[in-house]
């Protein structure tokens, strides 16, 4: 089932997440549908506050750079309670965007790897690394379940360029009261 987006400026978008205490079939079918909404939007990851849900709980397909320069599709992930564990200091920049911030896309200095912490579907505690962009989607996704967007990580001096482009999507998927 397709799921309705809030977009840049819904309150949801800057709560912290609720972790998940048990994984049931609720939950089992909100990842179904995040995954099925996801792909709808042409996202590569979607966090559950983005559909209206407080709860610890993110899906990615990150694409997979091949050595010829092109891109091949990534698989559906599952992240329930993710935790980042630690962070490289070396940085990379790759240009981001976000299906609750439409058509806006900006450089953001992400650090190049991550230890990780999640569960899965089947209640299973996994850690991994994750480097370049798979890294940077994960800490995107994470940013999102403690109420963090992608804007807030951006300089001073561009975060005000592009206030007037923030302020008409407001405007435009402003909630109805």
């Amino acid at each position: 089932m397709l799921l309705s987006l809030a977009y840049y400026g819904n309150p949801i978008l800057r709560k912290k997440a609720i972790p998940i205490e048990r994984i049931d079939d609720s939950i089992r079918q909100l990842a179904t549908d995040m995954i099925e909404t996801m792909h709808a939007t042409n996202g590569i990851g979607l966090a559950a506050n983005q559909i209206g849900q407080l709860l610890s709980i993110f899906v990615t397909c990150v694409p997979i750079a091949q050595d010829d320069g092109t891109w091949i599709d990534g698989k559906d992930r599952v992240f329930i309670n993710p935790k980042i564990l630690a962070y490289s200091q070396e940085f990379q920049v790759f240009s981001e965007g976000c299906l609750s911030i439409p058509k806006l896309f900006s450089d953001v200095a992400r650090p190049e790897s991550i230890k990780i912490q999640a569960m899965d579907l089947d209640g299973n505690v996994f850690e991994e690394t994750m480097t370049g962009y798979e890294a940077t989607n994960f800490m995107h996704e994470n940013d999102h379940l403690n109420g963090v967007l992608f804007i807030d990580r951006l300089h001073r001096t561009e975060r005000k360029k592009i206030e007037p482009i923030l302020q008409q999507i407001k405007k435009k998927y402003a909630l109805k009261k």
